[in-house]
C-alpha cells in the first residue's frame, strides 16, 4: 500500500496508507485530513483540493494539464508545484509522496 504524507500549513505531518487507483484528494477525505475540502467531489471544478507537491516528487506526479492549470488560477496562492489533488492518481510509484497543504482553500 502506498503511503502519502500530508503536511499542513502549520507543519503538522500526517502519513496515511492509500489505495492504488484513488486520487490523493480521496485519500485525504477518507483519512479526514484537515485542509482538503473537495467540494466538487473530484470533478475539477472548484480548486478546493489544492496541494503543493514536494519538489522531490514533482517529476513523478507530472505537470497539470491545461484544464487543471485554469482551475489552479482560482486557488489560494498557487505556485509552480501546485496541483489539484483530485487529479493525482495514487499508484505504487507514488509510495512516499509528500504534499503540503495551503493556508486556506478559499
Amino acid at each position: 500500500m502506498p503511503a502519502i504524507t500530508f503536511i499542513s500549513d502549520s507543519g503538522t505531518t500526517t502519513v496515511v496508507d492509500a489505495t492504488s487507483g484513488d486520487s490523493v484528494m480521496q485519500v485525504a477525505l477518507n483519512n479526514m485530513i484537515e485542509g482538503i475540502v473537495g467540494e466538487c467531489g473530484g470533478c475539477m471544478s472548484c480548486a478546493t483540493c489544492h496541494v503543493y507537491v514536494d519538489d522531490a516528487w514533482a517529476g513523478k506526479v507530472g505537470q497539470a494539464g491545461v484544464d487543471e492549470q485554469a482551475m489552479l488560477q482560482l486557488a489560494v496562492k498557487p505556485s509552480e508545484n501546485s496541483r489539484l489533488s483530485c487529479q493525482i492518481t495514487v499508484g505504487d510509484d507514488l509510495d512516499g509522496l509528500i504534499v503540503r497543504l495551503p493556508e486556506s482553500q478559499f
